[in-house]
């Protein structure tokens, strides 16, 4: 059974100062036509009581304007139909006309009255629609929750001049602030019991609503498709929650889809994130269980050797060098995973001092003296080479990991080359190798963390190289890699530094 259809009454919302109006423009007409009350004259105060009446119509309200209609009918009466000053009409074809000028002027006031407010609600209307559409496009360009809830506040202060405060969930329906700048007085007057009741049942509450109507703030739930994103509190008054409570449904749609995007991108972003996490994770222990593994079961096996059995002199040298050997590749893989640690965190401290990078050179090459026996090496330095004003421990671990790459990616008897200068303010260090050099499309990748060239057979973590180009960072310098025509890779490294007072003197 469908319900019956209500009828809608005129709600008479005038002021006195609209009646007093009226009152007093239809004095002024009445005083004004007074010489036309003649036997001749007197239809044509009709039009000009109706002329008012159209005229009064386009600006005031409903009552003012049943009242002007009844005002003028009785006074056109009263003052110009003959018989003058009393109410009986004569004639019968003056009857006729003075129901057929109430009619026309009651129905012309209500019609004109109706037309202005129809104009007025399609005026609004268009109003609220380019309120949404600029809202829409505003936020189809905000790329993240804060940027969202920015254009959601400006927009509501714009149009309504209204406050609005967001408590947002976040992501198991557990609300909470969202880091507003909002002054904290207006903070601390959001109810959390009445947000928690319109969270859960996503109907408003509060100020001028059924539910709660004690609360100084008003409450809307924030809906959308698939996940309620919070709610939103507003103060503002109550001509303009009545004016505009159809229009907020609306409003609330675009800002709720538009945070439920931000939303869901955030929860899917921090998916994928977790998920590559999990697979470095994953990678990165089964490379460090291989790469620890090797060297301690090398110290382990050699040790046990000397232990249990009786070896010749020979054998025991051999064995004792390659715990040696062990222990120096597993100090190397913790040093690495430290100064890795280390430049990530920022915590990393530069002390800048005038060094010899000769003595940086063969302290360098000391301590990767078995690893080079095998090649070839071959340093050139200048002899008038300057101090270089840098940090010798954090360099010798960068010309360290360089050096030991070549070492690793070169073969047996080939040349490895070392060189240093200074160039317009730069210290310019460059490593070169015989080796197969990388693939081109590799150059740009070399320096990243943990990557290994494929088909790769070095030791290590893949964390060498991208320590060298963040120590050569963290000294304001940078690090590339080229391939060599004749075979092999080249690394350079620039680093700005100073000559001492020292050498300039010298060279003057």
């Amino acid at each position: 059974m469908k319900p019956e259809k209500q009828i809608k009454f005129p709600v008479f919302t005038s002021g006195i100062i609209q009646y007093t109006i009226v009152l007093l423009a239809i004095t002024i007409v009445v005083f004004l036509c007074r010489p036309l009350a003649t036997q001749q004259g007197y239809h044509i105060v009709s039009f000009i009581l109706l002329f008012v009446v159209s005229i009064m119509a386009a600006f005031l309200g409903i009552g003012p304007i049943l009242l002007a209609s009844t005002i003028s009918a009785l006074v056109w009466n009263f003052f110009f139909i003959p018989p003058h000053f009393t109410f009986n009409i004569a004639a019968t074809e003056d009857k006729f006309m003075f129901g057929s000028f109430f009619i026309v002027a009651l129905v012309n006031g209500v019609l004109t009255n109706r037309i202005r407010r129809q104009e007025k609600l399609v005026r609004e209307r268009e109003y609220q629609t380019n309120a949404l559409f600029q809202l829409a496009e505003e936020l189809s360009k905000a790329r993240s929750i804060e940027r969202v809830l920015e254009v959601a506040r400006g927009n509501f202060k714009n149009l309504f001049n209204a406050t609005s405060f967001f408590i947002l969930q976040d992501g198991n329906k557990n609300l909470g602030s969202y880091n507003q700048h909002v002054n904290e007085p207006f903070a601390e007057i959001v109810d959390t019991d009445i947000v928690k009741w319109v969270f859960q049942n996503s109907r408003k509450a509060g100020k001028y609503t059924d539910s709660f109507p004690d609360s100084s703030l008003t409450y809307y739930p924030l809906k959308g498709a698939q996940l309620n994103p919070g709610v939103v509190a507003i103060e503002f008054n109550k001509s303009v929650y009545e004016k505009n409570d159809a229009f907020w449904f609306a409003y609330f749609t675009q800002v709720s889809n538009a945070l439920e995007r931000e939303f869901l991108g955030e929860l899917a972003l921090k998916a994928r994130i977790l998920n590559e996490s999990d697979k470095l994770y994953k990678t990165l222990f089964n490379l460090i269980s291989h790469e620890f593994r090797i060297p301690i079961a090398t110290i382990m096996g050699a040790s046990d050797t000397l232990l249990m059995s009786h070896t010749s002199e020979r054998n025991r040298e051999e064995l004792i060098n390659e715990i040696f050997k062990a222990s120096g590749r597993l100090n190397h893989l913790m040093e690495n995973l430290l100064n890795m640690s280390r430049l990530e965190s920022g915590k990393i401290s530069i002390h800048l001092d005038w060094c010899d990078i000769i003595d940086l050179l063969n302290k360098v090459v000391k301590t990767l003296k078995l690893e080079l026996e095998k090649f070839q090496f071959v340093s050139e330095i200048s002899p008038e080479m300057p101090l270089a004003k840098l940090d010798f421990g954090l360099m010798e671990q960068a010309v360290y990991n360089l050096i030991l790459n070549s070492c690793q990616n070169s073969p047996a008897g080939s040349t490895i080359r070392f060189e240093a200068e200074y160039e317009n303010g730069f210290l310019v260090i460059q490593v070169e190798d015989n080796g197969p050099g990388f693939p081109p499309d590799t150059l740009d990748k070399v320096f990243e963390k943990f990557y290994k060239v494929n088909n790769s057979k070095s030791e290590g973590l893949g964390l060498g190289l991208s320590i060298v180009k963040g120590l050569a960072e963290a000294h304001q310098g940078t690090v590339k890699a080229e391939n060599l025509l004749t075979g092999g890779a080249r690394f350079t490294i620039s680093i700005p530094t100073e000559i001492p007072d020292m050498i300039e003197i010298k060279l003057e």
